[in-house]
């Protein structure tokens, strides 16, 4: 079927070519115009409530014109027409994914950025939409936050976590204790050395955004050491572009196990999101499960992974920082690297508690406190 609607619109077989205000001819399907017109949507639960499915033949256009700034069609075989704001197919015409707010471009950080860090206080994003607002948009662009002013109380954490997301459990269960163990199921539990690490990639999908919420620091040593994973990944691609190809397309197998669990997870090394750009990466050495890769695979896959980790250690690229009581450090365990020097147990007190949300409600509460969305 070809036929010619008002205003310049041409009906076809299987959709619409409408003339668009900035000039192009865009074509557009029957079936997507009549499942996103604005109707399709309950204006209430914002969720969609047309069903698609339940149409017994094709939709086509009975007749199809531009009124305004809407474009109107008369569906065949019943009453029902359609109004669909010419902004939105001016937005849809080339299949581009819909603008995201929280698509803040990544900025990269080296040895120095401790006295560069986004610092807040609790009480101001506990109490100011402005300063949450810049606390997320500094996690997205930045990965990492430290949080000054934290109550000396088991809530000031979950209720600080709670401002960009929901607590998510892990095997530690929804808050954890990391000081000295007497019966330790974690290296840190102990006043051991804490190697460069992100946790718990032997979760199906490990944690997003990690709290640790400083209580008592007054031992000597157990200073935080803090990498970039996307600084030093993207030199990485740099130097090593074959490599690099390996560790973001082979995946290796993480565990946890102990009396209570038995977790394991594959992941890899390195990430990237739907644009193709490095997100971060996922490493632990002391939760690597033995590889189990074809042994020629593991001839290439060995020496590119233990090119990185030495990458991952070069000076260039390490904070170092103590926490000090009152203090929480907030980051992207999807993308910061972090660990501990070892300290002496029996020369005061550490403490930190620590909690995890994930970082799809981090994105969420960035876009809502932008003000920005399809209802909006």
């Amino acid at each position: 079927m070809l036929g010619t609607g008002e205003e310049g619109v041409l009906l076809r077989e299987k959709g619409l070519d409408v003339p668009l205000p900035d000039g192009r001819l865009a074509y557009f399907n029957y079936y997507w115009l009549k499942d996103n017109e604005p109707a399709s949507f309950d204006p209430e639960t914002r969720e969609r409530v047309n069903d698609i499915f339940a149409l017994a033949e094709e939709p086509k256009a009975q007749s199809a014109a531009i009124a305004g700034d809407h474009l109107e069609i008369q569906w065949q075989g019943t009453e029902h027409r359609s109004a669909i704001p010419m902004a939105q197919l001016v937005q849809y015409a080339q299949a581009q994914q819909r603008p995201d707010p929280a698509n803040l471009p990544r900025k990269s950080w080296f040895a120095d950025h401790y006295a560069n860090m986004a610092r807040f206080d609790y009480g101001s994003v506990a109490s100011d939409a402005d300063a949450r607002k810049n606390w997320a948009g500094a996690m997205l662009t930045d990965g990492v936050s430290l949080i000054t002013g934290m109550p000396n109380t088991d809530e000031g954490l979950t209720d600080l976590a709670g401002l960009l997301g929901y607590v998510r459990p892990s095997y530690f269960g929804h808050t954890f204790e990391v000081k000295t163990h007497i019966k330790p199921t974690n290296l840190a539990f102990t006043s051991k050395a804490l190697p460069l690490h992100t946790d718990l990639p032997s979760e199906e999908f490990a944690p997003g955004i990690q709290y640790l919420h400083c209580r008592a620091n007054s031992v000597e040593g157990g200073d935080s050491i803090f990498v970039d994973g996307l600084a030093v990944a993207e030199d990485f691609r740099t130097a090593y572009p074959d490599d690099f190809k390996l560790l973001v397309e082979t995946d290796i197998p993480y565990y946890c196990e102990h009396d209570t669990f038995d977790m394991r997870a594959r992941q890899h090394v390195i990430e990237l999101d739907d644009y193709g750009n490095i997100s971060g990466v996922t490493i632990s050495q002391h939760h690597e499960d033995i590889f189990d890769l074809p042994q020629e695979a593991l001839d290439a896959y060995y020496p590119a992974f233990c090119r990185f980790g030495r990458m991952m250690r070069d000076e260039k690229y390490v904070m170092r920082f103590r926490l000090n009581a009152g203090e929480c450090i907030v980051f992207d365990n999807h993308r910061i690297v972090h660990g501990r020097v070892a300290y002496s147990a029996t020369s005061g007190e550490r403490h930190l508690r620590g909690c995890y949300t994930d970082r799809g409600e981090l994105r969420s509460t960035y876009r809502i406190l932008s003000g920005e969305g399809r209802f909006k």
